[in-house]
């Protein structure tokens, strides 16, 4: 059993960010239950059994805006410990979910809410995604090559690393803190705060002087040449991060190239240009078998379907057959994916039979749920 075992939490279905933290709290042993729409289909980025993040939970279709929808949900309130949303500001309130309501019902639950840019601000209300969070936060014009547009890294900085990721640890924080003083909180994760929260080294190099305004002049951000990614004689690609001096003198010494002083910053570009040259002699399998079992920092640059074959990542049991395998890694109460993602409302009748509810004949018949019976 997971470390969380024994939380519940209800997630009120959503698309990126907030299936992420429920994946991340059930990953970890806590019961959650996805609550999706009841009688229609949903954004399709967002539902079905297709999306590896949807695992490890059972699904519940509910009638938010049916009035014996709204009161089965307050109900289920006051059997968990915790709920996370992802609507723009005030619509959970205007379904008569808001978290003045539940906490009158459960004072001691967590209400997590994921928003772009947070609770309340001029752009609060504003429809967005990850790019235009990253884009205020400041972090995607720090990317880039010189010269160069910004480029797009996903959807993880924002959707991922600084909303779900972050959601998931505010909600545990705020239910152990519960579990101390008997009264719940609301958790505001922005995903522009989130972002900028990241970025927090990149903020104190600038201060200290030692991170330039401008994009691929920097340490990490393509400007180094032993911070970069380059091209081989079969079109893939070497990624090598060879920062202490240590590293960079074996990756020197396993290039066969000259001394070359790591620090000589005006002659940053002429050393790029004879690393790509050196990385262009042979295939990117072939600098991999010679650079990556030595302390040279150089890796093949692998495609999300060559992921799971990596010897390391065999060995080590990084992917399964529902994506990614839980991180992190307990000692005595491992992380698990307990059950494959639910198809919407595949779990209605179970799950409220597990959760208390004894009326699920009455609350299908009036259309306030859905799904198998």
């Amino acid at each position: 059993m997971g470390p969380l075992h024994g939380v519940k939490v209800i997630e009120i279905a959503s698309i990126g960010p907030g299936p992420f933290a429920a994946m991340l709290l059930a990953d970890l042993g806590a019961d959650v239950v996805r609550i999706d729409r009841a009688g229609g289909a949903g954004n399709p980025l967002g539902e079905g059994a297709w999306n590896f993040m949807h695992r490890g939970r059972r699904s519940a279709a509910v009638d938010l805006k049916h009035a014996d929808g709204r009161e089965l949900i307050l109900r289920l309130c006051e059997r968990t410990d915790a709920l996370i949303e992802g609507f723009r500001p005030g619509v959970m309130e205007r379904l008569g979910l808001g978290p003045d309501t539940v906490a009158a019902r459960n004072p001691r639950l967590v209400y997590g809410r994921m928003t772009g840019y947070g609770q309340d601000g001029p752009m609060a209300h504003v429809a967005g995604h990850d790019i235009n969070y990253i884009a205020i936060a400041g972090v995607l014009g720090a990317m880039g090559r010189t010269g160069e547009r910004p480029p797009i890294p996903l959807n993880l900085v924002a959707d991922f690393g600084g909303g779900g990721m972050l959601l998931a640890l505010g909600v545990v924080s705020a239910v152990l803190e519960a579990r101390t003083s008997g009264q719940g909180q609301v958790v505001d994760a922005a995903m522009v705060e989130g972002s900028a929260l990241l970025a927090t080294m990149f903020h104190a190099m600038r201060a200290a002087g030692l991170w330039s305004d401008t994009p691929g002049t920097n340490l990490l951000d393509s400007g180094a040449p032993f911070y970069e990614v380059y091209a081989t004689s079969d079109g893939g690609h070497v990624a090598v991060g060879a920062l202490e001096p240590q590293f960079y003198a074996t990756l020197l010494r396993l290039l066969e190239l000259e001394d070359m002083p790591q620090w000589e910053r005006a002659r940053w570009p002429e050393y790029k240009q004879r690393f790509a040259a050196v990385f262009a002699t042979r295939t990117r399998d072939e600098w991999a078998a010679r650079l990556e079992g030595e302390d040279a920092c150089a890796t093949a640059v692998l495609a999300l379907h060559e992921a799971p074959h990596h010897p390391h990542n065999v060995a080590r049991g990084t992917f399964t057959d529902f994506g990614p395998a839980p991180a992190p890694r307990f000692s005595r109460t491992p992380a698990a994916i307990s059950r494959p993602p639910a198809e919407p409302g595949a779990d209605t009748d179970a799950v409220l039979a597990d959760w208390g509810i004894e009326d699920v004949a009455a609350l299908r018949a009036a259309g306030a749920v859905s799904g198998p019976g």
